[in-house]
């Protein structure tokens, strides 16, 4: 099982609806399983995003940065990095 730092959790519980309707976690707990369970990332930068949206067979090529960086999947996390969950 991945770990995730407990800021990566809390903003991932506060944050979920940028890309579900509807909650699919309710505790810490509930979320890392959860984020585990889909194999969230966490990466270092837009360009690292790129890559691994691109090897996961997303047509990234002709996407701005702010456009990656605003996809639903992309949840970009206050310490400068960005959690990826393919839902």
């Amino acid at each position: 099982m991945t770990e995730y730092s407990q800021e990566v959790l809390e903003y991932f519980l506060e944050h979920q609806d940028q890309l579900f309707d509807e909650p699919v976690a309710e505790t810490i707990e509930e979320a890392e399983e959860f984020l585990s369970d889909c194999m969230a990332v966490v990466l270092g930068s837009l360009d690292e995003v790129r890559e691994y949206l691109d090897g996961e067979g997303m047509d990234v090529a002709d996407m701005s940065d702010e456009e990656l960086a605003d996809a639903a999947e992309v949840f970009a996390l206050p310490d400068g990095n960005y959690l990826v969950v393919e839902g």
